[in-house]
């Protein structure tokens, strides 16, 4: 275990002062099934059928437009970033359960850098993890003010958990590939650091309890 996270490691972001009109029959009963004491059910018109001579049709609502996701780009911040859902086999205190919350973590991570928004992988986080401080720190001063981050959007195509029940805290080893970062000021200008995209492996050690897992370290692996 290394003292420096995957993407601490190669990120080192500047710190920056960042959705029926039903017809209604009108019936009546005849009296004693006389045919003269009025009209049947049959014979009524609604007040649609009157007008038009036929029922009206239930009116369709509109429905509304699906959000489109777009990245952000020179000209400005992400939109509709789909926001990351925790899986129900996150919360299980297994092998399987290890591996679907560490991939839904790092989903978290990738969300704050596209929004400036930490809040979900705090919540995954032990407040002890120095590295995962760190990337929440770096990632608010990226967004300080008026300034956003293009790029920045982590995969994680392979996840393996090392899981003993025997044992309080679970490791998973992870391959993190990260966009190219580059972070724009208010005016539309970028900084000149760029940080190129990532390849890397990452190990993850987690820790579960009655709120469920918690990263609560990282390391680069060498």
């Amino acid at each position: 275990m290394t003292s420096r996270t995957c993407i601490s490691e190669r990120l080192r972001l500047p710190v920056i002062s960042v959705l029926a009109v039903s017809v209604l029959a009108l019936s009546s009963c005849s009296g004693g099934g006389d045919p003269q004491a009025g009209p049947t059910a049959s014979t009524v018109a609604s007040p649609a059928q009157s007008a038009s001579g036929s029922a009206s049709p239930s009116a369709t609502p509109t429905p509304k437009p699906t959000p489109v996701y777009k990245p952000a780009d020179a000209k400005g911040r992400a939109q509709n970033v789909p926001v990351p859902v925790k899986p129900a086999l996150a919360d299980k205190n297994t092998k399987e359960g290890v591996e679907a919350f560490t991939k839904y973590w790092f989903q978290t991570l990738s969300y704050a850098y596209e929004t400036g928004n930490t809040k979900l992988m705090e919540v995954g986080s032990g407040p002890d993890c120095r590295f995962c401080n760190g990337l929440r720190d770096n990632i608010k001063n990226a967004w300080q003010g008026k300034q956003w981050i293009v790029g920045g959007k982590i995969q994680t195509p392979s996840v393996s958990g090392l899981y003993k029940k025997e044992r309080t805290s679970q490791q998973a080893t992870v391959q993190v590939i990260q966009q190219e970062i580059t972070i724009y000021k208010g005016d539309g200008t970028p900084f000149p650091d760029v940080t190129k995209q990532t390849n890397t492996g990452s190990q993850a050690v987690l820790q579960f309890d009655s709120s469920g897992w918690t990263v609560i370290d990282l390391g680069l692996i060498r």
